[in-house]
């Protein structure tokens, strides 16, 4: 930090030095007598806040925690960017570390928050949240007799978590219900097992993957293994891997988890202000399938890391995408520890794009055969997440934004349209006669 304001100061200095000094490169001062101006409207800015600090600590009716206050102005700093930046303090910081392990004491959502209240971008499979039927697109509006609004989200996030055994009550707005919905749940040790798999009629193997933690390449891995150990080769037409409702998760598992799929090619490249802040990620360790054919399922609920993996195997045709778009967000959040007791920074740095250069930022991947649910009656009007381009403060797409796109899935299987889908084309049922030719390896585009 110091570095960096000594560096502001120098440019400072040596600008208005220059200014003052009359010769022949005229169009050099004018361009630093604006960055200098520039900087005086940063450090006029700067000293009203602390004019503002000062009055409320010596004003205000009651005398105020200067710490609450400070992080109170750093929240409020960051929640102008966008909605995925956010500031940790301590025991959030602590917080997110648990959960990107794979364990803590919860409900088991993902939630983000939008306007002011916290949304669920998806329930977590087999948890107390998925049992009790919180839905994607649910607005938590209040935790036991707190409301929500006013809190960080990492506060509200903070509130949800707690000992196994203890109860919670949630209260929410959701799409098409006339009255807010009170939900009562019983925390548990979430140990969050982002892969599961099963073998399916001799010939395919199904691989759901609900998030990308620490744990999600490794479940991977131990999936496809027990699939080709019960399977011979010579009967397994291809795998299906569903990403659909999973929020995402750890840029890194993305990478690996592609590269379990992919033989070699770039995975996902982030671009942040700069060019020279560009990073490429390229797939390593081989495809493990050993060019099996493969179906990726997604839908309005699949979101980042899961939108990197299905428009990595989309873009180098070694899988045909199924389902709904995808929610659109294309940003990457950069973990900034700020010292000790100090928390931490999640800051957006970055947008990814595709192998082939497309960026998903508030538009979402589209699949190759689009698959609708049959949705029941009572849940039709709340069956659409409305995904990234709807979010407050989302950073802009690059081209028309789509907004809006079904994230229901059928609680069984046989209802499960894009799933049966999935399976025909495997097996070499016709699905509809624009659909692409089942991808393997032996296609992928070479980088």
């Amino acid at each position: 930090m110091r570095r960096n304001l000594t560096f502001l100061l120098g440019t400072v200095t040596g600008a208005c030095l220059t200014f003052l000094v009359a010769g022949p490169q005229g169009a050099h001062l004018v361009a630093a007598a604006k960055a200098a101006a520039r900087t005086d409207g940063t450090y006029s800015q700067l000293n009203l806040f602390g004019d503002v600090f000062e009055r409320i600590r010596a004003s205000y009716v009651e005398k105020p925690d200067d710490s609450k206050l400070m992080e109170g102005a750093i929240n409020g700093m960051i929640s102008s960017l966008d909605p995925h930046s956010r500031y940790m303090n301590a025991k959030g910081w602590s917080d997110m570390q648990e959960t990107t392990h794979g364990e803590f004491g919860g409900l088991g959502i993902e939630v983000t928050m939008d306007d002011g209240l916290v949304k669920v971008v998806a329930p977590i499979d087999d948890t107390p949240a998925a049992k009790a039927g919180i839905m994607s697109g649910d607005l938590i509006t209040q935790i036991d007799d707190d409301s929500i609004q006013g809190m960080t989200l990492d506060q509200a996030v903070s509130k949800m978590k707690g000992p196994a055994n203890s109860k919670i009550r949630l209260k929410i707005v959701r799409k098409g219900a006339d009255t807010p919905v009170e939900v009562a749940i019983v925390r548990e040790i979430i140990r969050v097992r982002p892969v599961r798999f099963r073998t399916e009629g001799g010939d395919i193997g199904y691989i759901r993957i609900t998030s990308f933690n620490e744990q999600t390449t490794d479940g991977l891995r131990k999936a496809l293994g027990e699939i080709t150990k019960s399977i011979p080769s010579d009967k397994l037409v291809g795998y299906v891997v569903d990403l659909r409702n999973n929020p995402g998760g750890l840029l890194d598992q993305a990478v690996s988890v592609s590269s379990a799929f992919m033989g070699r090619g770039e995975v996902v490249s982030t671009r942040g202000r700069t060019p020279e802040e560009t990073q490429r990620f390229v797939a390593r360790g081989g495809d493990l399938t050993k060019g099996k054919p493969l179906v990726v399922l997604i839908n309005g609920g699949s979101a980042s890391a899961s939108e990197i993996v299905a428009g990595a195997l989309r873009d180098h045709k070694r899988a045909t995408i199924i389902g709904t778009r995808s929610f659109g967000k294309g940003s990457v959040q950069t973990i900034i520890p700020l010292g000790k007791s100090n928390g931490a920074l999640a800051l957006t740095t970055a947008r990814y794009f595709t192998p082939s250069g497309k960026s998903i930022q508030a538009q979402g991947v589209t699949p190759d055969i689009e698959v609708l649910q049959d949705v029941p009656d009572e849940l039709k009007n709340r069956a659409e997440l409305k995904g990234e381009a709807s979010m407050r403060g989302h950073l802009a797409g690059d081209g028309a934004e789509q907004t809006g796109s079904q994230s229901y899935v059928p609680p069984s299987e046989k209802d499960d349209k894009a799933l049966g889908a999935a399976y025909n084309l495997l097996r070499g049922v016709t699905v509809n006669a624009n659909a692409p030719a089942v991808a393997s390896s032996k296609r992928a585009v070479p980088n």
